[in-house]
């Protein structure tokens, strides 16, 4: 075992840290939920990671996501995310997509990969992402976040569990607009996607299928629904 993974020891058998090289997870999104989980599923060592996203980072990321600074205002948040895990993790592969996930490029962008994380910001994305992500059989990791709140859900093909969460509910983007987003949140629930991965993955634990936890970390409240 590579001594760069020694501390995953006991938390993981070596074994398990071997398998994760043969992994392959897609992350839509570079933001703030999506910069923690790149690089927290790089320094685990998941073998390889496809980052997409088509913005760019302006000055009002800088509060929370870990991938901007200031001198990479204007740069593309996918090809940041490359470029942050050459010099975090050079042993893994990583795949930048400079666009936008849309209806034209979903499927090329998501057939391969074993598990499929959305950190978007958009409720009509996210239900594109769900629709191929079942069409192809691949597991999706859902995280959202606005304020001090969150919530996680690991979504199997056929559960279509975004469709409950979002059958009534007004734009992800506007909620965000209203309650903020803090540096402390995506980091937070970016873990909790990053664990579900980990576990899906491996078969180990329990993971949230069928179920949705919710996080208030004002009132340190956590919540599982039951579909």
């Amino acid at each position: 075992m590579l001594n760069r993974y020694k501390r995953n020891m006991n938390t993981l058998t070596e074994e398990e840290n071997k398998k994760l090289k043969d992994f392959k997870v897609c992350v839509i999104g570079c933001g703030g939920l999506g910069g923690y989980v790149i690089e927290m599923l790089g320094r685990l060592g998941i073998g390889h990671i496809t980052c997409v996203d088509g913005d760019v980072f302006d000055e009002s990321n800088l509060n929370r996501q870990i991938l901007s600074d200031e001198i990479s205002l204007g740069m593309s948040k996918a090809e940041k995310a490359a470029q942050r895990m050459k010099i975090v993790n050079s042993i893994i592969e990583v795949t930048s997509i400079d666009e936008m996930f849309t209806e034209i490029n979903a499927v090329e962008t998501l057939e391969g990969n074993h598990v499929v994380v959305d950190a978007l910001d958009c409720i009509e994305s996210r239900l594109l992402l769900q629709n191929v992500c079942e069409e192809l059989k691949i597991p999706l990791i859902h995280g959202a976040i606005a304020g001090w709140y969150g919530q996680v859900s690991t979504i199997l093909p056929g559960d279509r569990t975004l469709d409950f969460i979002y059958s009534r509910k007004k734009s992800s983007r506007g909620v965000e607009q209203e309650l903020g987003n803090p540096s402390f949140t995506p980091a937070h629930i970016a873990s909790l996607q990053v664990s579900e991965v980990v576990k899906l993955l491996l078969g180990r634990g329990e993971v949230l299928t069928k179920k949705i936890m919710f996080i208030d970390m004002l009132n340190n409240d956590y919540d599982i629904i039951e579909l």
